[in-house]
């Protein structure tokens, strides 16, 4: 059995744990190669796209997969489109691996908004120095905000455009409570930029700004396909597939 995992998050490598070494099971991780020292997989992977619809179908036939699971980031909307409609055509089975966004508790004082431009014409009217911790790409929506002072934190160093009053922060979750308090306090931020992401990874920076009561910009998910079987964690996307066996 073939299983092809679109990968590149935290529970795309924990399905990847958990399924390798299966009697039987043959395992691919796809990762779209944005990141440039990705942390890689158990068993086989490949980097790079695949060419859109058709070219996933082609892989997906010319590969015998088996199985697929979208194990894709919540902002990579597209990829989980091309992934359904690839299915469809090559007749694989397909489970969306989604793990659940980020609610806000008592204290937040969030500001949802629908896309990084909507983000960047909130930050006026919340504060001045800005965490913005939305990664490396869409940077351009807030290069016209040359009267703020954004501190940046992404894997890899950003290219242009971006703010003209930055500080690059290069780093990789998971982050801690500590780390983040001392990180808002030390740069004297006084608001928050981030997309919904979900997951425990980068969570302490929203319960940081909760403790300095600071405001959070948080940039909704794009939509994703309906229809499609999906699990909240690797665990329950593992038994799916060795259920299939």
């Amino acid at each position: 059995m073939h299983v092809l995992i679109l990968g590149g998050t935290t529970e795309a490598r924990r399905l990847a744990e958990l399924l390798h070494g299966t009697p039987g099971l043959e395992l691919t991780s796809s990762l779209a190669g944005r990141v440039a020292g990705p942390r890689l997989p158990p068993g086989r992977t490949r980097v790079g796209g695949f060419g859109g619809t058709p070219g996933l179908a082609a892989w997906l036939r010319e590969h015998r997969v088996d199985a697929l699971v979208d194990a894709t980031h919540p902002f990579a909307g597209t990829m989980s489109f091309h992934a359904v409609r690839a299915a469809a055509d090559a007749q694989v089975p397909l489970l969306a691996l989604r793990r659940p966004g980020w609610t806000p508790v008592e204290g937040d004082r969030w500001h949802p908004v629908g896309s990084l431009e909507e983000a960047a014409g909130a930050l006026p009217a919340l504060g001045r120095r800005v965490f913005l911790t939305t990664g490396r790409m869409g940077l351009a929506a807030f290069a016209g905000l040359d009267d703020l002072w954004f501190l940046v934190r992404s894997v890899d160093a950003p290219e242009p455009p971006y703010p003209a009053r930055m500080e690059v922060l290069l780093d990789r979750g998971p982050f801690t409570l500590d780390g983040e308090r001392e990180l808002l306090r030390r740069h004297r931020v006084d608001v928050v930029v981030t997309k919904d992401s979900g997951g425990a990874a980068t969570a302490p920076k929203l319960a940081a700004a909760r403790e300095a009561r600071l405001p959070v910009v948080v940039v909704r998910r794009p939509p994703v396909p309906e229809g499609v079987p999906a699990v909240p964690d690797a665990e329950s996307a593992a038994r799916w597939v060795t259920g299939r066996r």
